[in-house]
């Protein structure tokens, strides 16, 4: 689970719902496809109508078997009318949501369809070959059914791998599977070089992490695999017992906000403390203080001239998924790839402002599309938004 995380938290909500479909709990199934929907509303803003496809589905099947026929019709309805606004070549051909999905379950139940996860995703990829969630899908069923190859170059896996990262430099989770791919054929100095990078760019990422110390086990380092093991079960302690209880997860975010605010006092100027503590208020709802919150961080970081990019991109993030204001995420995401695009928040930004702008309606739009892919590098489709 790398792409999205919050498409991720919406797909397991589908699974989860799934699951008490199958042990009668026909409303906590229903109550779990309401968490997907709104994951996946959250995400994909107002271009979610193709991602749930899968999920519509779902609920009427679901209002099916609760009796409410009715209800269920409405989302045949919905489908249907999806079907006609986002029309395929063929009625053979279904949506890339659709074999992305198929792809995504083969991969992650059961190896024995690990064959079938690669033919939805190249039929997927053939639909739209620049989706990176398509191709990351890919590249990880490639990996996964690729054995007894002589060299790096002939590897297929290896190049979908390095591929996502031409689409999406810093994917830590690609990364760490290119560099296993490298030391596979003993190229042992750039694999480290990805695995150090990986850490670097995705620290915490329990995946990332796991796929490291592998690297060093494999390497007969053990002592790097063994303190890298230790610190990944420290995390899962800590993560299991935030999620034991709403009471203990509040106690401790409780704890969290004043530790931090206890940081702040002793050092004003803390830029990344004021942003963990504008994340917890986000935790807690409280969105008027994470307002206030971030409005004095980017007094400090202005004045400091420290880490202003990245303030830019956590109060983008918060604009957009919980104030759902686009416009004023798409301001400040355009602010961060002009003050550091060739960082990774920069180029975070970047992807963003693309993913908001993907179907512009007006000169405005094409135009900041444009400004978008010249920053970025991209002289052809600058010009081609511009002229538009």
């Amino acid at each position: 689970m790398s792409v999205g995380e919050d498409r991720n938290i919406g797909w397991s909500y589908s699974n989860l719902a799934f699951t008490k479909f199958m042990q009668g709990l026909l409303e906590e199934a229903r109550d779990d496809l309401e968490k997907a929907e709104e994951h996946i509303r959250k995400h994909h803003g107002d271009n979610c109508e193709r991602q749930l496809i899968i999920t519509y589905g779902n609920f009427a099947w679901v209002y099916y078997h609760m009796g409410e026929h009715a209800q269920s019709q409405t989302y045949l309805d919905k489908l249907e009318k999806i079907k006609m606004q986002f029309p395929t070549e063929s009625p053979a051909v279904l949506h890339p949501e659709i074999y992305g999905e198929k792809g995504r379950a083969f991969l992650n139940f059961s190896q024995q369809y690990y064959e079938k996860a690669k033919e939805c995703f190249e039929k997927a990829l053939e639909l739209e070959p620049e989706e990176i969630e398509w191709n990351e899908g890919y590249a990880v069923a490639l990996y996964r059914t690729e054995f007894n190859l002589t060299s790096f170059e002939e590897s297929p896996a290896s190049r979908q791998l390095r591929r996502v990262l031409e689409l999406d430099p810093n994917n830590a989770y690609m990364m760490v599977l290119l560099g296993l791919k490298h030391a596979d054929y003993k190229e042992y100095q750039r694999a480290e070089e990805l695995m150090e990078t990986a850490m670097d760019l995705d620290p915490n990422k329990p995946y990332v992490i796991q796929y490291v110390a592998k690297f060093y086990r494999r390497n007969k380092q053990f002592d790097k695999a063994l303190s890298l093991l230790k610190r990944l079960q420290e995390m899962t302690k800590r993560q299991m017992s935030i999620q034991d209880g709403g009471e203990e997860a509040e106690a401790l975010l409780t704890l969290c906000i004043q530790h931090l605010n206890q940081a702040i006092s002793i050092k004003p100027s803390f830029v990344y403390a004021m942003l963990d503590l504008a994340d917890c208020y986000i935790e807690k709802k409280n969105f008027k203080k994470a307002e206030e919150m971030f409005q004095e961080t980017f007094k400090v970081a202005t004045a400091k001239n420290d880490s202003l990019h990245v303030v830019e991109v956590h109060f983008a993030d918060f604009q957009l998924c919980h104030m759902k204001s686009v416009p004023l995420a798409i301001m400040h995401y355009k602010e961060g790839l002009r003050l550091q695009k060739d960082t990774a928040e920069g180029k975070r930004c970047a992807q963003q402002l693309k993913k908001l702008l993907r179907n512009p309606h007006d000169g405005e739009a094409y135009g900041l599309l444009g400004y978008v892919h010249e920053i970025t590098g991209e002289k052809l489709q600058a010009i081609e938004c511009y002229e538009k």
